[in-house]
């Protein structure tokens, strides 16, 4: 199988993708270590095309949506900050060597890619003097070149072309070639197009099988060697016959090879051409689905530019373009690798079934066997009884004579040589056992036959006569025909358990195969993740990379953030699809999360979470302190969740076929109150008619005001008692404005945070310096400083980076006499990212001066969009809409006529999943997480709700991903688990 480009793949390439030169670079990712994708756009049709190069294996264009990594590679981000922007300039090959030089920018600016495609390859970034700034690969080639940073990329050693070969040239060179090579060795360092071209060129001129003429010795050996290789499995179709070896004349061979040499040049002038198509060689596996019937599929092999003579008798698969053809074979290399296994697997199991086949025919046969020949011993004791019975009387009497063994053994000598019949016949003593062996044969046929074909070698018991001996080798013959029969029997009910378990099992081969490959990997996998009770999708980093991702690129405006004062604990997104308030109890279940991912769950220890809003979340570090990787700075109001118990759970989650949606519809919503009084099914304390009254008089009492003056009403519900408490704040006109005041006052008064002025009231009678130490206190109390991430990045992210230390000295020095309110209204004053705010709000404020209107931070973050929630919004490729599709399309809770595509495992606090029909419970404990996904994967397949479209998406899951989201050692806990254990 091809699995890298040749030297004409790359002639092809570098001549269709002369098409990207002028389009600029606007991003670019990384898949794994050696490939990387370029997202280039530009020219004027505004195109934009994505490049994908891997070091030592291929370049080309393609338009498949590749898995990229979670976080950049350095090596990616080092392509990111000198060649984003750039515009490609040029795409050359260097010389005649595999090697491509992609040209980014031009003069001083210009920066170079050099992907190296043979060996182990190589991807090396340089400046323009081709000095290498990045290297993938270091290493050095003897003693004098060095690939390194900083060191000249030696763009000099590169192979020159060779010139067109003339007649002579190539004369001089096959008299010097060894004895016994062939034409296509001799030529590939001599043409540098690639083997495919040269054996294409031979074929067409009849010159594939001819070797350089050697001695009768070697020719033998040539001939040999041949035959082994044909013998080989997996050999193309152009493979050697040894029967077709010839010899290289150079009188009459040369001219017809200068005509193939002439050819291969006419080949690559058609690539140089950027004219070619592209071609997928395929070849046909079988498997069979039972006895009768077969399937078939095509196993990609090959991809070339062009149609070669070796090829043309498989199979192949046209594309317009060479890179197509490139993208496509690439493309599909999964699915072709799980259809093979898939093949294997199905061999594998016909086998098993076959060779059960083949031991059951040979157990019968063996034993029809043993019948025949018991028969026929039968029959020619009882046609020799004289003859049987004499020998057994003159063995007896030698016995009865008391001579040894020996003696008996040198008289039946004796009286052989002396030609007695009888003695003639005994062929073996075997008096240890009190039996002789007589070679008897039917004295009935005629003389003409052959005594000795039909003689047989009888074992006759001594203390028996002829008589019993005969019926004692029928007895055999009828039991061995008595246990034919319970064998067939037998192996009639295994053949049918074999064949049923057999194609038990290619169902299931397949059902996984299809599974797996109509699987989807949705983006939030990468991360921790789960789906609230009440349907919003909870996101959490793995490490502090990720956590910056999660809030720089996946965290909207109106979504919440969750967090924990606790090391290693998870930043936790709650993707706000519905744009309202986020309902507690979500935000309880995010807390959890939050906690369990962090150093508590190890340490079995309760602590608090609390959530912000996102507009809270800045980058942004006060003067003279810097923010690492993954940490953040919140500014404002912390909401402080009630203590999370360490409780996680393991369920799955099914995809559902999109006809199947609307019967899940409103699986996973909001509970309110009114809910709950009507009997919806969630374990909640009883509500008694003396509460509910309690709850009515309230709402009454609350009706008599207007809008403005709503009261602050709290309903608690404990869960533990069942009591219900009702406590309603009823302001009089003179308490309206402090009570709002008052919540002003809880919001800090900071740069990001949005505080909307009240009405004129008693407030403006406090003295300034009053209210110059309410904001000093508030603003002591409620900024702080955040760290998330590991501890190795909690160490680092407080030290100042090198050369920011006297930066900083110098700041500090020169804004030394500058207060936060001069520094608003400079920042203001140029215009700063993150200011529009205070302004729009007072500008609103001075349109309505007589409202009197309480706007929290959510609202006013609704309504004025700072510019870096812009761009994340911008940046952010999943609208709400999507989210709420996605969502609705898994279930927890699948019925048993539900069309099923796939089943996902997640791990997500144990509240969230009480209504799911798979789940088991975790805890902190000893057990491995992967041990402890295997038992819960038992758990749900031998459930008896569970059907067997439900299990067979249970075995297609991987292990890696079924333990991935576990928090660490676990304890697992289930219904009837000692008894599945046992």
């Amino acid at each position: 199988m091809k699995t890298r480009f040749s030297s004409y793949d790359i002639i092809c390439g570098i001549a269709e993708l002369q098409r990207l030169i002028g389009l600029r670079v606007n991003q670019i990712y990384d898949i794994d270590n050696k490939t990387y994708l370029f997202r280039l756009h530009g020219g004027g049709s505004s195109e934009k095309v994505t490049l994908l190069i891997e070091s030592g294996t291929r370049f080309h264009t393609t338009s498949f949506e590749w898995p990229k990594n979670m976080a950049p590679s350095g090596f990616c981000m080092k392509f990111r900050k000198h060649l984003k922007n750039k515009r490609l300039e040029h795409i050359n090959q260097l010389g005649a060597d595999r090697i491509v030089d992609f040209q980014f920018g031009s003069g001083e600016a210009a920066y170079h890619v050099f992907l190296e495609l043979y060996d182990r390859g190589n991807v090396i970034l340089t400046d323009y003097e081709k000095t290498i700034l990045y290297i993938l690969r270091p290493h050095t080639e003897g003693e004098s070149i060095r690939f390194a940073v900083r060191e000249k990329y030696p763009v000099d050693r590169a192979k020159i072309g060779n010139c067109e070969l003339r007649e002579s040239e190539m004369r001089e060179i096959i008299e010097n070639s060894n004895e016994g090579d062939s034409l296509k060795r001799i030529l590939m360092p001599i043409l540098d197009c690639g083997p495919a071209v040269i054996e294409h060129v031979l074929i067409e001129h009849g010159l594939e099988n001819h070797l350089i003429r050697g001695s009768v010795d070697q020719e033998k050996g040539q001939v040999e060697s041949s035959k082994k290789q044909s013998t080989k499995k997996n050999r193309k179709s152009s493979e050697i016959n040894p029967s077709d070896i010839q010899f290289f004349d150079l009188a009459a061979d040369l001219p017809q090879l200068m005509l193939a040499i002439k050819s291969a040049y006419d080949i690559m002038a058609i690539g140089r051409n950027g004219s070619s198509k592209g071609f997928i060689i395929q070849v046909k596996e079988e498997k069979l689905t039972n006895a009768e019937n077969t399937e078939h599929f095509y196993r990609n092999i090959e991809f070339h530019p062009y149609l070669f003579s070796q090829y043309k008798k498989l199979p192949f698969k046209e594309y317009e373009t060479f890179m197509e053809a490139v993208d496509e074979f690439f493309s599909s290399q999964e699915s072709q690798k799980i259809d093979i296994k898939t093949l294997q697997q199905e061999r594998e199991a016909l086998k098993k079934l076959s060779n059960v086949k083949k031991d059951h025919t040979k157990r019968l046969e063996e034993l029809n066997r043993v019948q025949d020949d018991d028969k026929k011993k039968a029959e020619l004791i009882t046609s020799n009884q004289c003859l049987v019975d004499k020998a057994i009387l003159a063995i007896q009497s030698a016995i009865a004579s008391q001579l040894s063994w020996p003696d008996i053994q040198e008289l039946v000598k004796e009286a052989q040589a002396n030609g007695d019949i009888v003695a003639s016949s005994i062929k073996q003593l075997k008096l240890e056992i009190n039996h002789i062996s007589l070679l008897l044969s039917d004295p009935y046929k005629n003389e003409n036959e052959n005594d000795n074909a039909d003689s047989v070698i009888v074992d006759i018991d001594l203390a028996l006569s002829a008589w019993a001996n005969a019926r004692r080798y029928y007895d055999l013959k009828r039991s061995a025909a008595l246990k034919e029969k319970k064998t067939i029997d037998a192996s009639q009910k295994a053949l049918k358990s074999a064949e049923r378990k057999t194609q038990q099992t290619l169902k299931e081969v397949r059902t996984i195969s299809n599974i797996a490959k109509a699987r989807k990997i949705f983006w939030f996998e990468k991360f921790f993740w789960f789906i609230s009770s009440e349907n919003y999708l909870v996101i959490g980093g793995r490490d502090a990379q990720q956590n910056e991702l999660i809030v720089k690129r996946y965290m909207r405006p109106k979504d919440i953030y969750v967090h924990a004062d606790i090391q290693g604990a998870s930043s936790v997104i709650i993707r706000n699809t519905t744009g309202e308030e986020i309902p507690p109890k979500t935000l309880l279940e995010a807390g959890t999360m939050a906690i369990s991912y962090s150093v508590a769950w190890d340490a079995k220890v309760v602590t608090n979470s609390y959530w912000v809003y996102s507009h809270q979340v800045s980058k942004t570090a006060p003067t003279g302190e810097y923010l690492g990787t993954g940490s953040f700075m919140i500014r404002g109001k912390k909401n402080f969740l009630p203590s999370c118990h360490l409780i996680m759970g393991l369920s799955l989650l099914f995809k559902l076929e999109d006809s199947f949606l609307q019967r899940h519809a409103g699986e996973r919503k909001i509970r309110t109150t009114e809910d709950i009084i009507n009997g919806d099914k969630i374990e909640q304390p009883e509500i008694s008619s003396t509460d509910l009254n309690e709850i009515n008089e309230a709402c009454e009492s609350i009706n008599e005001y207007g809008k403005n003056s709503f009261p602050n009403t709290e309903v608690k519900i404990e869960h533990d008692t069942g009591r219900i408490t009702v406590k309603t704040d009823l302001l009089d006109e003179t308490n309206k404005t402090d009570a709002v005041d008052q919540q002003s006052l809880d919001i800090i008064n900071d740069e990001d945070t949005v505080i909307i002025q009240p009405a004129p009231s008693r407030k403006k009678n406090q003295s300034t310096k009053k209210r110059r130490e309410d904001k000093e206190r508030s603003e002591k109390a409620n900024i702080e400083m955040v760290y998330v991430g590991s501890p190795e990045t909690d160490k680092s992210s407080s030290k100042v980076k090198r050369g920011q230390k006297g930066k900083l000295k110098k700041i500090k020095l020169k804004y030394r006499d500058q207060d936060d309110e001069e520094r608003k209204i400079r920042m203001m004053i140029l215009n700063s990212s993150g200011k529009d705010k205070p302004i729009a709000n007072n500008e609103r404020q001075e349109e309505k001066p007589t409202s009197l209107t309480k706007i929290t931070t959510v609202e006013a973050s609704e309504n004025i969009l700072t510019k870096n929630q812009v761009e994340i919004e911008d940046i952010d490729d999943s609208p709400i809409t999507v989210d709420t599709d996605l969502l609705d399309s898994l279930t927890g809770v699948p019925f048993d006529d539900d069309e099923l595509l796939f089943a996902i495992p997640v791990v997500a606090p144990y509240q969230a999943l009480q209504q799911y029909k798979f789940k088991v419970k975790l805890t902190p404990g000893t057990g491995k997480r992967g041990k402890a996904s295997k038992l819960a994967l038992s758990i749900f397949s031998k459930d008896k709700t569970c059907n067997n479209r439900e299990r067979d998406l249970m075995k297609s899951i991987k292990e890696e991903s079924l333990a991935r989201n576990i928090p660490g050692k676990v304890k697992i806990s289930a219904p009837q688990l000692q008894k599945l254990r046992k």
